[in-house]
Formats: C-alpha cells, sequence, structure tokens
C-alpha cells in the first residue's frame, strides 16, 4: 500500500501534503548539499494529485480553495522549503484562472485548467521576475509574435511544461509599449532551461533561468494585452492571490525553524534561553496573523488596489517576523545551530528568499502611503 493510499480523507490535501511532506524531509539535506532539483518530490506531487488541487472540480480538479491551497504549501514548507516554493509557484498560476473561471465567468481559461488536471502539467511562473515592468522582447510577425527574453527566478523548470510568461510589445511611437501574456512550451525547440542556480537558500527548488530565443506565440495564444508599467485589473487579482500562497510556505519554514530551535534549545540549562524562545514564538504569531490577514483579503473575491494594498502589508509583515524567528531560533540554540547536521541553518538560509518577492519594503510602503493619502498608486510596483 502507497502512502497515497493510506489516506482516507476523500479530498485531504492538507492531509497528503503532511504525509509526503515527511518522506521529503528525508531528502532535502541531500538536495540542498549538492544544489539537485527536487525531481522525484514533483513526481510524487503529481501521483499525489496536488498539482491539480486548485482546479475546480468541475474541470477535473480537486476544487481546493486558496485557504486549503494556502494550508498545504505552508504544511509542506515545515519539511522541504524549496519543494514547496516551487509547487507555490505552479500553484498559484492554477488559482488565478481557477478564481476567474468560478468567479468571472472567464471560459477562457477552461482549456488551461483542464489540461493541467487531465495531463498534470507543471506550470513554471515568471511572474515575480517580470513584475508589472514586463521583460523580453515582442516582435510582430506573420500569424503571432517572435519572443525574446531571458527570464530568471523560473521555479520548478527542470520539470516544467507550460512556461507562464509575458514580453514587450514596443509602441510604433515609442510611447503606448503593451505587455504580452501568454504561455510557451518548454519543451519547445527556441526555449532552454539554463543551469544558473547555485543559491544562498531555496536549493532544490530548481528555479533556473530559461532562455526564450525565437519562439513564435500564435496572436490566439495571446492571453492578455496591457499597458507596460502600469497596474491592470488582471494584476489586482494575480497579487491577491499569489502572494498569500507563496508567502504560506514562509510561514511553514518558520515554523519548522522554531520547532527544530525549541528540540535543541530544550538540551540546555542556560536560564537565558526562555526569554529568546518567547521573542521567537511572539515573531512566529505575528507571521500567522499576518498571514491570515493576507488570505482574509482573498477570501472577500473582490481583488482591487485596495486588497493588494492589504495583501502586500501582509506580505512584508510575514517576511518580517518570519526572518526574525530565523535569526532568534539560532540564538535560542547557540553554536549547535551552526551545524548543517542541525538542519536548523537550512531554514534560516531558506528563509531569506522571503525578502525577493514583490512588493519589497521600499515600494509596498509607498504604495500603501499612496493609498492612505488619496494618491495614484498605477505606477508603483
Amino acid at each position: 500500500m502507497t502512502v497515497f493510499e493510506q489516506i482516507s480523507e476523500p479530498r485531504g490535501y492538507v492531509a497528503r501534503a503532511e504525509a509526503l511532506g515527511e518522506i521529503f524531509a528525508a531528502r532535502a539535506a541531500a538536495l540542498d548539499d549538492t544544489d539537485g532539483f527536487a525531481a522525484e518530490n514533483f513526481r510524487d506531487l503529481k501521483q499525489a494529485g496536488l498539482l491539480e488541487a486548485g482546479v475546480p472540480a468541475e474541470l477535473g480538479g480537486g476544487g481546493a480553495e486558496p485557504a486549503e491551497l494556502a494550508l498545504m504549501l505552508r504544511t509542506l514548507g515545515r519539511h522541504c522549503g524549496s519543494t514547496a516554493l516551487a509547487l507555490a509557484m505552479h500553484t498559484h498560476q492554477v488559482a488565478i484562472p481557477a478564481w476567474r473561471w468560478r468567479h468571472q465567468g472567464a471560459t477562457a481559461v477552461e482549456p488551461l485548467l483542464k489540461r493541467v488536471a487531465a495531463e498534470r502539467l507543471v506550470l513554471v511562473s515568471t511572474g515575480g521576475s517580470d513584475w508589472i515592468a514586463g521583460g523580453g522582447e515582442a516582435v510582430a510577425v506573420e500569424g503571432g509574435y517572435r519572443i525574446r527574453a531571458r527570464k530568471v527566478f523560473c521555479s520548478a523548470a527542470p520539470v516544467g511544461d507550460l512556461l507562464m510568461t509575458g514580453a514587450i510589445l514596443k509602441g510604433s511611437d515609442g510611447a503606448h509599449d503593451e505587455v504580452l501574456h501568454f504561455a510557451v512550451p518548454l519543451s519547445s525547440p527556441q526555449v532552454r532551461v539554463l543551469d544558473t542556480w547555485h543559491t544562498l537558500g531555496m536549493r532544490a527548488s530548481g528555479s533556473h533561468d530559461v532562455m526564450i530565443d525565437g519562439h513564435v506565440v500564435p496572436e490566439a495564444g495571446v492571453a492578455l494585452r496591457r499597458r507596460a508599467g502600469a497596474w491592470h485589473p488582471a494584476f489586482q487579482i494575480i497579487a491577491t492571490i499569489a502572494l498569500p500562497l507563496i508567502y504560506s510556505v514562509y510561514a511553514g519554514i518558520a515554523e519548522a525553524a522554531r520547532n527544530d530551535a525549541i528540540a535543541l534549545a530544550r538540551r540546555k540549562s542556560a536560564p537565558q534561553v526562555a526569554p529568546v524562545v518567547g521573542r521567537m514564538d511572539t515573531e512566529l504569531m505575528g507571521a500567522e496573523l499576518a498571514l491570515g490577514g493576507m488570505l482574509a483579503a482573498v477570501a472577500e473575491n473582490a481583488p482591487s488596489a485596495e486588497t493588494v494594498n492589504r495583501v502586500m502589508m501582509g506580505r512584508n509583515l510575514v517576511a518580517r517576523h518570519a526572518l526574525a524567528v530565523g535569526d532568534l531560533a539560532l540564538e535560542a540554540v547557540g553554536g549547535a545551530a551552526f551545524f548543517r547536521s542541525a538542519g536548523l541553518e537550512r531554514r534560516f538560509r531558506d528563509l531569506q528568499g522571503a525578502r525577493f518577492h514583490p512588493m519589497q519594503p521600499g515600494p509596498q510602503a509607498e504604495y500603501a502611503g499612496r493609498m492612505a493619502l488619496g494618491l495614484p498608486v498605477d505606477e508603483v510596483f
């Protein structure tokens, strides 16, 4: 009997994540030491049905809502941050069209969602690196657009099926550039995954650069056109739904760092440890409360500039508190935490990734301030 057959819940994605997480945890150190991608973990995720968890049940998927997906990712984050982060990048690319299908009646997304469910496709995101400004070049050719771009932070690229990305189409007058959004098959002869992911943390996420050199996207393959360098309603949906899922991973890693630190600190008799542990738990509570606020914004099902503001405040609070948990975990344990064998230093390194997703503290503070003052935020990102 496989680990998946032992799970009795009809859907039970959190339970599946917990069962898988125990397996992933046993593999995590070796992957981290070798910069190896968690390919075996992704095979297990596919077999367990976690890739299609967010696809509406009516379209063949699991029908999990964002709150359940967030808890699934947080659970995996406690065991292997790299695998959880790579899955989060796929999961939010599923959850966004699923939300649009359910709440906006967007039938155009049905083929993608049905394919994810039927074929268990892995979607690779480039949104964090492109973000609002966009990146890469689209040149109009007969019937479509030739794309040249180098995309970074493409998590799960080694096993990806579709690269969900975009490129900039220059306006004829040089003043009205557009970002075109489309999917590119990673199997295209004009697409290469570059071996670039040798990093401080999240080493097993396979977040390599991807080079697109001449792939032609047909006109019908363009899912969205928007003005470059400015917020669009579609990006309000993307930001509102994606960031809580991504930062659920960091909450899970922080929780694991706390648990590891408690187990190791109990071996010490120094009286000064208790206050450090208390501060650590307080910081973890801060991360949990901030994540809860982000998910509450998602649950309103009304993405807007205001929900983006709330989510991005939460993103920076989760990052701030989670990073503090990592710092205090090392302080509570002392020198023993410095050894790889303890596992805590990997959690600490993986948490550093929380610094880099949009919106980082400077733009987020400006966005929040301008919202409070009633000023435009269209070009703040």
